[in-house]
This record gives C-alpha cells, structure tokens and sequence, in this order.
C-alpha cells in the first residue's frame, strides 16, 4: 500500500527514520513522524476501533482530525485521534472498543 506522501493538516510527509512499534500486541513498523493511522494502513490494519452500541468497525473517515472514526488508544491514553498523531519509537496503539479496551467493555 502507498504511504501518504501529503497530508491536509500535517503538511508534506517525508519518510523519517524506521521505528518500531505495537498495535495490540503485534509488532510493527513505520516511519518516525508519519501519522499514526498511515502506518496502520501500510501494515494491512484498517480497523482502529469499534462502536459501543452495535460493535461496528471504524476506521480513518476524514484524515483531518475532525471526525472519531480513527481513535484508539495509545500508549494507555483512549481517543487518540491517529490520523493527525505522529508515530514515535515503541509507541503501544490498541484498538479501541467503546471508550475502553476490549477486555475492560462490559
């Protein structure tokens, strides 16, 4: 898949350095600096979190920051907005249920 090369908010998106990071519980890769969600997609992972009433996947809708579609929880913080939040070394992103972590949803 094709990285965004240039982003609406964040401005153009030049390849930083390869990082490693964890997306529940997997580890992955992708480039320092480049929003979280862009990594994601690089990696085949589309889903970022799941509706609290009816279960249904989300994943980025706008890729502006503007809308929720995209959050997840990252390094402990839920609703993280990843289309606008740039990756860093041993970043933990975990899909979001709800407002909380699968095994915390009642």
């Amino acid at each position: 898949m094709e990285r965004i090369k240039e982003h609406p908010i964040l401005g153009t998106c030049e390849p930083g350095k390869i990082v490693h990071f964890t997306c529940d519980g997997k580890t992955l890769e992708g480039y320092e600096g480049e929003p979280i969600a862009s990594a994601l997609r690089v990696n085949g992972i589309m889903v970022h979190r799941y509706t609290s009433k009816r279960h249904e996947p989300r994943g980025v809708f706008c890729a502006i920051g503007r809308c929720t579609d995209c959050v997840m929880i990252v390094d402990g913080v839920p609703n993280v907005r990843t289309c606008i939040t740039p990756l860093k070394e041993g970043m933990k992103v975990e899909t979001q249920y709800g407002v909380s972590r699968k095994g915390d949803v009642k």
